[in-house]
């Protein structure tokens, strides 16, 4: 597959958003037990650090985040569901991290918060982006040079063609492959921004 190609095969017309309503069947007490915080960004993520949660949901992995950066650092839960942000704002709140934790509604078509970032997931949803090239681009902006990008998605959702695709995409706009972690039910790979490099 050329450049090209790879992309249009990342270009989406319409994706199936999964709905607020359901989120509860697959985001709750049991969630960390499958998919720990902890054991998954620990190794990348250290206090005092400024993290992206994208396509949060109801912030399984942005509560996760908060404890791992502490009281200096700051974790933006996106999403471009209101119903989400509101879940996480609550479920921030019970557990006491409101301080560290910021909900931004983004677009479809566009993340939209301006900080600058030592960290990104993106966690199960990038199946559901519309041109993930362009997302991609504005992750690698986003990130300084150093920061790394977490990407998981579904297999039952993602193949290993098109994740590795995503994967070639990523490295297109410029990321480079700093790891591949394993994730229960999920095809992993952290991205790093090289030093030196520029938007793309």
């Amino acid at each position: 597959m050329d450049v090209e190609e790879i992309h249009n095969s990342q270009v989406r017309e319409e994706t199936q958003i999964c709905p607020w309503q359901i989120v509860r069947l697959f985001d709750n007490f049991l969630r960390p037990l499958v998919h720990n915080p902890r054991k998954l960004f620990g190794p990348y993520v250290q206090t005092g650090m400024k993290v992206l949660d994208v396509g949060c949901g109801r912030g399984f992995a942005s509560l996760g985040l908060a404890r791992l950066v502490g009281e200096d650092g700051l974790v933006i839960s996106a999403d471009i569901q209101p119903e989400m942000l509101d879940m996480v704002k609550k479920r921030a709140a019970r557990a006491g991290l409101s301080n560290r934790i910021r909900t931004h509604h983004c677009t479809v078509d566009c993340i939209g918060v301006r900080e600058e970032l030592d960290f990104a997931v993106a966690f199960f949803m990038l199946h559901e982006v519309t041109d993930v090239r362009a997302f991609l681009i504005e992750l690698f902006t986003l990130l300084k040079p150093g920061g790394q990008l977490f990407i998981t998605e579904p297999k039952i959702h993602v193949n290993r063609r098109d994740f590795e695709n995503t994967v070639r995409l990523a490295q297109m706009v410029g990321f480079e492959i700093s790891g591949t972690p394993s994730v229960r039910l999920g095809r992993a790979v952290v991205l790093v921004k090289p030093y030196g490099s520029g938007a793309s």
